[in-house]
């Protein structure tokens, strides 16, 4: 290390600003004067160059787009609607392709839900099948012992996965974790992962059906935009408007 390096050196304070002009607001300093200064010599660039292009402006120049521009308050507004250029069969066969796309990504997310209920297998479900276990008389009904029959301790009876015998318990158990971290640690971070995987399968359920909600409602206004006469039969709060057309003879 350097001398120059090792010595103190003397820390420089910024002053600030004096209580008698504290009315004032804070001190500038010489990097907020420098933003200040780069702020108004940009504007002032820019009116230079507006002001130039006044003087250069041709007094006769005129282009088609003069007629249907406005100004408003002196400020150029820009027209935003413009008519529609599409017809009646060209919309129609967008709202189609809208429907194929969306039909599409629905298709998609089942397939992802599919994946991930094989995964999950819903394990923390309460069961809604029984075990029914048969005996030959009243008297085994009275002395049956569900721990007993399926060699399963009492604690573990409810459980629908991992239900080990009981001469498994028995014997020594190692297990081995990653990076050499707790069996408290594994177990909580396989909770977590488990977690977070049933909160993805639950948005993709509400994905899935918020997609058939809307393709439900772009195909309805594709058909409702088919030719001849028809009448609204859909009842008011439905989500999906129904058409019926009224019978036409064909020549």
């Amino acid at each position: 290390m350097a001398l120059k390096d090792s010595v103190k050196k003397r820390t420089h304070k910024e002053r600030s600003q004096p209580s008698s002009r504290r009315k004032y607001g804070l001190l500038e300093k010489k990097k907020d004067y420098l933003l200040r200064a780069k702020d108004f010599h940009k504007k002032e660039a820019a009116i230079k160059i507006l002001r130039r292009k006044a003087e250069e402006k041709n007094p006769d120049e005129f282009y088609f787009a003069m007629e249907k521009s406005r100004t408003k308050d002196g400020v150029h507004v820009a027209p935003t609607a413009q008519a529609n250029t599409y017809t009646a069969d060209e919309i129609r066969l967008m709202k189609t392709q809208d429907v194929g796309y969306l039909t599409l990504k629905s298709q998609a997310e089942k397939g992802k839900i599919e994946k991930l209920k094989e995964n999950l297998h819903l394990l923390g479900k309460s069961a809604s099948n029984t075990h029914t276990v048969f005996v030959d008389s009243e008297q085994d009904v009275a002395s049956f012992d569900p721990s007993q029959h399926f060699d399963t301790p009492a604690e573990l009876l409810e459980r629908r996965f991992n239900r080990p015998r009981t001469s498994q318990l028995a014997e020594p158990i190692v297990v081995s974790s990653t990076k050499g971290e707790s069996l408290e640690k594994a177990t909580s971070r396989a909770t977590k992962s488990s977690k977070r995987a049933y909160e993805e399968l639950q948005h993709r359920y509400a994905r899935e059906r918020a997609l058939a909600r809307t393709r439900d409602h772009l195909e309805g206004q594709r058909k409702g935009m088919a030719p001849g006469r028809k009448v609204k039969v859909s009842k008011r709060g439905q989500s999906v408007k129904q058409f019926r057309w009224k019978a036409e003879r064909k020549r």
